[in-house]
């Protein structure tokens, strides 16, 4: 009985933050997958284990949920003062897609330590010991990410002490800065607040009408009251995941905001664009105990901040979510800085399900328009294990 052969194509299996993937250099990939298309996509979809009607993701690298259905491709950079270009495929688990319409923030901390385990970063800016100062070139949404990455005898440094709250064990800092954060999405223009309100009334159909801020920076967002849509903002994955009719009314919520936003032209195109925008529900500090078990004390965080990702409630924060969380907490009047207390402030420590987070963002009025220079914030990479990934010859 003729069979179809599989192939193997050398990849890297890396954390970033609290998120992990699949990593490639454009260069090992089969040739109808190096450039964007459909071959692209059937090629990482297989590599992943999607569409899966079982959302499993058994028969693939994804571990079933949206903080481990990721795929990264990386090459030496075509663009001047900058060493790698990034970008950044989000594998839906039970449709047959990739979307490619934003950045992870979290998988952005492994990108410098595997560019310079993978020979993409000139070795002159490679110290043998010390912080190397990686430029990257965000290719999804066409900006710079500057990673600081530590070097110990000529090799990334892995392990350490940082903790960081959604990771299981501690392993070393990886500075990154965001620069110019505010998304250049299609249809909203540069501004960062493409309704020009820091502030909107978002009429939502079926779930009511509601204060929003919504924002470009790091990644589209759409920010609302946790107490305006019935949350208290302490709420953990099961809580909101367990509940098929809070699903709905936040894909319904992000749909229409997605139209005020102009990011898409109709609701129904929201299927098609499932990483981004973002919603997330804020509310001020309060106690609660996180999927840890740890305690979380209101003097732990200026706020509580609760995400959706590809339609369930993240498990600790998307990267490119606490940017925009940092920006908008950085100017006095959204509903994120509202919620943080108000007021002019530079860094913000926000609470989510797994802890919290500190996220830097300083921002200015300039002819009317707010703008940002950079959002600042630490995570940690590791690899966890490297040589090949096979997939069958026919699959792409």
């Amino acid at each position: 009985m003729a069979h179809t052969a599989q192939i193997r194509i050398p990849a890297t299996y890396m954390r970033g933050g609290t998120s992990k993937g699949v990593f490639f250099r454009l260069q090992d990939l089969p040739e109808a997958a190096q450039v964007p298309g459909p071959s692209r996509d059937a090629l990482l979809l297989r590599v992943i284990g999607s569409p899966d009607p079982y959302a499993k993701q058994i028969d693939g690298m994804g571990g079933a949920t949206s903080s481990t259905s990721k795929t990264v491709i990386l090459s030496k950079s075509i663009k001047a003062d900058h060493d790698v270009d990034y970008l950044f495929g989000q594998v839906s688990i039970d449709t047959p897609f990739v979307d490619w319409s934003g950045n992870c923030g979290n998988l952005s901390a492994a990108v410098g330590p595997f560019a310079i385990s993978n020979g993409l970063v000139d070795a002159s800016r490679v110290p043998d010991n010390g912080v190397a100062v990686i430029r990257i070139w965000q290719a999804n949404i066409g900006k710079t990410i500057i990673a600081h990455v530590p070097m110990t005898n000529g090799a990334v440094q892995e392990t350490g002490d940082f903790e960081l709250d959604g990771v299981t064990f501690p392993a070393a800092e990886v500075q990154l800065a965001f620069m110019d954060p505010a998304a250049e999405e299609e249809g909203a223009g540069s501004s960062m607040f493409p309704t020009g309100n820091l502030v909107d009334e978002l009429e939502v159909p079926g779930v009511g009408t509601f204060k929003a801020t919504m924002i470009n920076a790091g990644i589209p967002t759409i920010f609302v009251n946790a107490s305006d849509i019935g949350y208290t903002g302490t709420e953990l994955q099961d809580a909101i995941n367990s509940d098929a009719n809070a699903l709905t009314r936040f894909e319904t919520i992000r749909a229409y905001g997605a139209v005020r936003m102009g990011l898409i032209a109709h609701v129904d195109e929201a299927a098609k664009r499932q990483h981004t925008p973002k919603v997330a529900f804020v509310a001020a500090p309060s106690e609660y105990v996180s999927s840890s078990g740890k305690r979380v004390t209101v003097e732990d965080a200026d706020l509580l901040v609760r995400a959706m990702s590809m339609g369930k409630l993240h498990h600790a924060m998307m990267g490119t979510a606490a940017v925009a969380i940092g920006t908008a907490a950085a100017i006095p009047g959204t509903l994120v800085n509202l919620a943080a207390g108000g007021g002019e402030r530079s860094a913000v420590r926000f609470g989510h399900p797994s802890g919290t987070l500190r996220v830097g963002a300083e921002a200015a009025l300039v002819d009317g328009e707010w703008q940002v220079n950079k959002a600042i914030m630490s995570r940690s990479a590791r690899v966890l294990m490297e040589g090949w990934v096979r997939v069958p010859g026919d699959s792409f």
